[in-house]
């Protein structure tokens, strides 16, 4: 038969329902591991015996005591694991339909073994009944080694080659699939940043079988060197990491710290308004060319998401005792609202651009809101650039709005020369803030955020004035020596 060739279960099987297909597990060792029946359903003749690999000491074992059919030969072959795993199936029911077919593979064949299922959706198209006879897991093995009880504290484990991000250390962890080099680094480097280089880790190579060896160093005393096929991580966590970390800290503060303890949703609104506004700071900081990121402003950044996060997590840590609040009540909320106010990605609306799908987002927050007035949901206490944009954002939506920014440049000189004339207070103030709205208008055709663009200016004005204060005494500078300066200043500081 040719290997490559993929299963079809519409071709003609007749006879093959009768010929048994049984899917054994080896165990993580050697054969003498497994029970007598076991090993003598391996060693029978009637069976084709089919094996994933060879690599694994009861496999080769097994290679060795009788005639063999390696899948070996499809991981040098295919590109990529999938098409391992199709082929690999496609070559067990092939096989299948010539006689009766053992697939033998390492350790327990319900955990990470691909090929498994891949065979039984086959064998059920054709309704071929498909024998399981499972086998102790690496991951038995493992804990066996170790001692580790999942019933005690809990046990993940996790495949290498796809690590989650965020990534949850908060109960011990065996990392899996750490079978080359660039794996071992990746995983190496995601630990380092949550745990430190100087934390613990536990390097497993062979469980379960006769030279078996584990140990336990810091991380950075590790290196690409430990991947092999046989060979996992486990991590006992050493302190809170990550999302779960934080907030675990946070309950941890509110228990113990008597400043975190005596705060209220009222206390902390100040803070919540303060942070939200250094990171504003913070972002309106970052270069506007994406291609080249400031690793150094970006560093900022992450420090102020840090503390705009503590806020968010404080409020959610206050109302937990009551039950008013609870962290994944929270999380799951804003799950829901992001899933039902993007119907274009997670339902069957279309959409042709990003305006497109701010006008579903409105239209289906305005739904579940209930509301009915042009202006409602738009919060009184916004900033007023910020109120502003969005007020004329609504406005946009019911087709009051410019097409281009030709007639709001022309808009904003009529309101200037309108401004410049008025005779009153009260005049100018009226016309003073038509040209502040006109220019939040501007902002908006642009699709530059106003608060953005005038905290830009700000910064820059007070570098430039930073650096003429350092150049001399600026109230007793003559006006052409301010004006020197100030030209300076713009070609040194930006």
């Amino acid at each position: 038969m040719d290997s490559s060739r993929r299963y079809d279960a519409a071709s003609d099987h007749r006879g093959s329902l009768n010929h048994r297909l049984v899917i054994v597990g080896v165990g993580p060792g050697e054969l003498d591991r497994l029970p007598g029946s076991t090993r003598d359903l391996l060693l029978d003749p009637s069976f084709r015996l089919v094996v994933r690999t060879i690599r694994h000491p009861g496999l080769a074992q097994l290679a060795a005591a009788r005639d063999v059919v390696s899948g070996d030969d499809l991981y040098e072959s295919e590109d990529d694991f999938e098409a391992v795993y199709d082929q690999l199936a496609a070559r067990v029911m092939g096989y299948h339909d010539q006689g009766p077919v053992i697939f033998a593979v390492p350790g327990s064949p319900s955990v990470g073994e691909f090929t498994v299922p891949r065979i039984r959706r086959f064998a059920a198209e054709r309704g071929v009944a498909v024998e399981m006879i499972g086998a102790e897991s690496f991951i038995d093995a493992i804990c066996a080694e170790i001692g580790i009880d999942p019933l005690e504290r809990g046990l993940q484990v996790l495949d290498g080659r796809d690590l989650p991000d965020p990534l949850p250390l908060h109960v011990p962890t065996i990392i899996a699939q750490v079978d080359v080099p660039v794996v071992v680094a990746d995983v190496l480097s995601r630990l380092a940043d949550l745990l430190g280089e100087e934390a613990p880790i536990t390097v497993v190579t062979n469980a379960g079988g006769e030279n078996a060896r584990i140990e336990t160093r810091p991380i950075h005393d590790f290196d690409t060197s430990i991947a092999s096929l046989r060979t996992s991580l486990v991590i006992e966590p050493q302190r809170p990491t990550g999302w779960l970390g934080v907030i675990e800290i946070m309950r941890t503060l509110r228990r113990e710290c008597p400043w975190d303890a005596e705060q209220t949703h009222h206390s902390l609104i100040a803070n919540l308004t303060e942070e939200a506004a250094e990171l504003a700071e913070a972002l309106a900081a970052l270069p506007a060319d994406k291609d080249e990121p400031d690793f150094g402003a970006y560093a900022d950044v992450e420090e102020e998401l840090g503390d705009v996060l503590l806020q968010v997590l404080f409020h959610v840590t206050i109302g937990e005792p009551s039950g008013a609040l609870r962290a994944d009540a929270v999380a799951q909320t804003l799950i829901d609202k992001l899933t039902e106010r993007h119907p274009h990605v997670f339902g069957d609306e279309s959409v042709d651009n990003a305006e497109d799908v701010r006008d579903v987002w409105e239209r289906v927050k305005a739904a579940e809101k209930g509301r009915r007035g042009l202006f409602d949901g738009v919060a009184r206490n916004l900033e007023p650039l910020t109120k502003a944009a969005k007020v004329q954002e609504r406005a946009r939506r019911v087709g009051f709005d410019w097409d281009t920014t030709d007639p709001v440049f022309a808009k904003l000189r009529e309101e200037i020369a309108e401004l410049a004339n008025a005779e009153t207070a009260e005049g100018q103030l009226h016309e003073l803030g038509d040209v502040l709205f006109t220019v939040v208008n501007l902002a908006r055709h642009l699709k530059i955020g106003p608060e953005v663009a005038l905290r830009t200016a700000v910064a820059r004005f007070e570098a430039r004035l930073e650096w003429m204060a350092s150049q001399g005494d600026l109230v007793a500078a003559t006006s052409s020596e301010l004006e020197r300066w100030w030209e300076a200043a713009k070609d040194t500081v930006g």
